[in-house]
C-alpha cells in the first residue's frame, strides 16, 4: 500500500487536491449488474444516538422511511468499493460498507441497483433508486443534476501499465494510447476539463496522450493486460486490488489528482430530496466524527483517507 501511503501524505499536505469519480469513479463507469436486486440483510447493531437532531421527515426521505428501504446505485463490479459476488450473491466492498451504515442509521435495509455510470451521472433518475453511494466526485457538470452531501473520503487516482512496460514515468505517456471509463472524472482530467469547486489540482499526464474510453475499469483493465492500450487511469485502490489478485500490471510515479467522493440524490426526483440530503449530511458527519469511515478505510484499504486536505 506504499502508493495510497503516499497519497495520504499527499492529503496532509494539501499539495495536490482533486476529484475524479466514477467509474464507479470512483467511481467508475458501471458493468453488467446482476439480472435482480438484491436486499441487503438489516443490521443488527443498534445505530448511535445522533449527535445533532434529525431533520424533519418529508419528500424522499418520508417515504424511505416509510417503506423501510434505501435504493442505492452502486457498480458491481468495482473492487475493493463494491463488488457483487454471483456465487454467494453477496455484496462487499467499501462504498457498500458505507450505504449499509448510513441505511442502518436510517433505521431501514438496503435495496442494490447497478445501472451504468452514465445513467446515474445523467441525473432524471425517475424514481429508480433514491442516492448514489458510489464513489462520486463533485464537478460541476454534475452538480447541475445531482445534490450532493459532504464528501465521505477521498480517494488517490494513479497511472498503471503492464509489468514488463518500458514506461517508468508519467511524463512517458506522451503519444500513449491510455484508457480511462467513459463519462467519468478521469477522462475529465486527461481531457484537462476537470473542474472541481473548491480544489485545485495541476494537470501532470502529458496533454497529448491519446484517450480510450471504456464501460468500466475492468475492461480497461483487460485491454491494458492485452496491449491494446499502453497505461490507464484508475482509483489507486482499485489498481492495488487488481495487483493483488494478480494482474501483471504496476503503478508508475506518485497518484496524479486526490478525489472528494460523495453520496449524490437526484435533484428532479419526484419527491423534494432536501430533507434527505441534509439527513444524510447529518449521518455522514456521525460517521466522520466516531471514526466509523476511518475503520472502513482502514479495512478495505489499509490507510485512512478519509480526512480530507489539511487534516
Amino acid at each position: 500500500m506504499k502508493t495510497l501511503a503516499a497519497a495520504g501524505a499527499l492529503l496532509m499536505s494539501g499539495a495536490v487536491l482533486v476529484a475524479c469519480g466514477g467509474g464507479g469513479g470512483g467511481a467508475s463507469s458501471s458493468s453488467a449488474a446482476p439480472e435482480s436486486s438484491s436486499a441487503a440483510p438489516e443490521s443488527s447493531s443498534a445505530a448511535p444516538e445522533s449527535s445533532s437532531a434529525a431533520p424533519a421527515a418529508d419528500g424522499l426521505l418520508a417515504q424511505i422511511l416509510e417503506t423501510g428501504v434505501l435504493r442505492v446505485s452502486t457498480d458491481p463490479a468495482y473492487p475493493p468499493q463494491s463488488s457483487y459476488d454471483e456465487a454467494t450473491g453477496e455484496w462487499q466492498g467499501f462504498d457498500i460498507d458505507v450505504a449499509n451504515e448510513i441505511a442502518t442509521r436510517m433505521g431501514v435495509t438496503t435495496q442494490w441497483e447497478t445501472p451504468a455510470w452514465d445513467v446515474i451521472t445523467a441525473g432524471n433518475w425517475n424514481d429508480r433508486w433514491d442516492v448514489s453511494v458510489g464513489s462520486m466526485s463533485i464537478t460541476e457538470e454534475r452538480a447541475q443534476v445531482l445534490d450532493f452531501t459532504e464528501p465521505y473520503y477521498f480517494t488517490p487516482a494513479g497511472v498503471a501499465v503492464n509489468a514488463d512496460s518500458d514506461i517508468q514515468s508519467i511524463d512517458q505517456l506522451a503519444g500513449k494510447r491510455v484508457g480511462v471509463c467513459g463519462a467519468c472524472t478521469y477522462e475529465y482530467y486527461l481531457n484537462r476539463t476537470l473542474v472541481i469547486p473548491g480544489f485545485d489540482f495541476e494537470f501532470v499526464v502529458p496533454e497529448d496522450v491519446e484517450i480510450v474510453t471504456y464501460d468500466t475499469d475492468t475492461t480497461a483493465l483487460q485491454d491494458l493486460k492485452l496491449g491494446r492500450v499502453d497505461a490507464m487511469v484508475s482509483a489507486v485502490p482499485l489498481l492495488e486490488e487488481a495487483i493483488k489478485k494478480g494482474k501483471e500490471i504496476r503503478l508508475v510515479g506518485d497518484p496524479v489528482f486526490l478525489e472528494p467522493l460523495a453520496v449524490a440524490a437526484d435533484n428532479s426526483s419526484p419527491l423534494p430530496v432536501d430533507s434527505l440530503v441534509a439527513e444524510l449530511n447529518r449521518i455522514i458527519q456521525e460517521m466522520h466524527a466516531d471514526g466509523t469511515l476511518s475503520e472502513l478505510s482502514m479495512k478495505w484499504y489499509g490507510v485512512d483517507i478519509t480526512k480530507g486536505p489539511g487534516a
